[in-house]
C-alpha cells in the first residue's frame, strides 16, 4: 500500500441525453488520467439527469446499467481507479441509487446503494427521492491500494455516525459524490463536508454536479477535495470541470494523533423526555 496519491473529482452537469452525458465524463476522466490521476470519481446522477418517468425508463436491470460497460472500458483504458458517483438500478418495484467502483482492470469491486432519501420539502423548491427509489441498508468500506475508502452519496453527508462508523472500521478516504441543490449548496456544502473531514480524520473527496439540467433543475457545484484537519485542497467553480490535489494518506494518521476522537467513544445515558404539560 503506498500513501501517496493524485486524486481527480470530476465535476459534470448531466442532462437527460445520456450518450453525450457519458462521453463528457469520459473525456474528462481521460483528462484527469492524463494529469496523473490514480482516483478519478465523478458525481452523484453521473451518467443522466431526467425527470422520475425517463430515469426509470433510462434504468438498467440490477447490475446492468448501460452506463457500467463505457466506464468499465475507460477506467480499463485509463488505467484508474474510477467512482461512479451514482447510476438508478431496478431494485424491487423501485431503482436503487447506486454507487459503482471500478478498479483499474475496469472490473467492479465495490458497490453501494445510497442508504439516506432526500426527501425535504425547501420551501421553493421539494424532493421526495423515495417517491422512486429505496433506500440501501448497508454502509461501504472498499479496499484500494491506498487504504480503505468509505463510500456514500450526497444525502449522507448529513449524518455524520455513517462516516465515524467508516473511519472506526478503517476508511481513510471518504467519498461523497453529489448532486447538491443550490439553497442548500450555498448554505451547508462546505462546513459540512469540512466538518466530516475533521470528525472522522479522513480525507473527504466529493464531486458534485453543477448547472441547470432539465427544466429548473439546477446544481450546486462547487467540487472540493477535504483534507483530514479540514483544510480545502481543491475546489471547482460553477461550471463543468476536473479538480485535482495530490495527497499523503500519513495525514490521515497524523491528523489522529493530534486528535484521538475517533477512540473517544464513551456510553452516556439520555434524559428523560419532559412529560407535557
Amino acid at each position: 500500500m503506498t500513501n501517496h496519491l493524485r486524486v481527480a473529482c470530476i465535476q459534470t452537469s448531466a442532462t437527460p441525453d445520456m450518450t453525450a452525458t457519458i462521453e463528457a465524463a469520459c473525456a474528462a476522466i481521460r483528462k484527469a488520467a492524463q494529469e496523473e490521476a490514480r482516483l478519478v470519481l465523478l458525481p452523484e446522477n453521473a451518467p443522466l439527469m431526467a425527470g422520475a418517468g425517463e430515469t426509470r425508463e433510462q434504468a438498467g436491470k440490477s447490475g446492468a446499467h448501460p452506463a457500467r460497460a463505457a466506464f468499465a472500458a475507460v477506467a480499463r483504458e485509463t488505467g484508474v481507479w474510477l467512482l461512479v458517483g451514482s447510476v438508478s438500478e431496478r431494485k424491487g418495484g423501485k431503482l436503487a441509487n447506486r454507487s459503482l467502483l471500478f478498479d483499474d482492470a475496469g472490473e467492479v469491486v465495490a458497490e453501494y446503494d445510497k442508504i439516506h432519501m432526500f426527501d425535504v420539502n425547501l420551501g421553493a423548491e421539494s424532493y421526495r427521492e423515495s417517491d422512486n427509489f429505496t433506500h440501501g441498508e448497508r454502509a461501504v468500506l472498499a479496499e484500494t491500494p491506498w487504504g480503505g475508502l468509505g463510500i456514500t452519496v450526497c444525502y449522507d453527508l448529513r449524518f455524520p455516525a455513517l462516516y465515524r462508523a467508516l473511519a472506526q472500521a478503517g476508511a481513510g478516504m471518504l467519498a461523497i459524490p453529489s448532486a447538491f441543490t443550490v439553497p442548500t449548496g450555498r448554505a451547508h456544502w462546505h462546513v459540512l463536508l469540512r466538518a466530516r473531514a475533521i470528525e472522522t480524520g479522513c480525507f473527504v473527496f466529493a464531486p458534485a454536479q453543477c448547472g441547470t439540467h432539465y427544466g429548473r433543475r439546477r446544481t450546486y457545484g462547487h467540487s472540493l477535495i477535504v483534507d483530514p484537519w479540514g483544510e480545502v485542497l481543491a475546489e471547482g467553480g460553477e461550471t463543468p470541470g476536473v479538480i485535482a490535489a495530490n495527497i499523503d494518506l500519513g495525514a490521515v494518521a497524523e491528523a489522529r494523533v493530534k486528535v484521538p476522537s475517533l477512540r473517544h467513544d464513551r456510553p452516556f445515558a439520555l434524559p428523560a423526555r419532559l412529560a407535557a404539560e
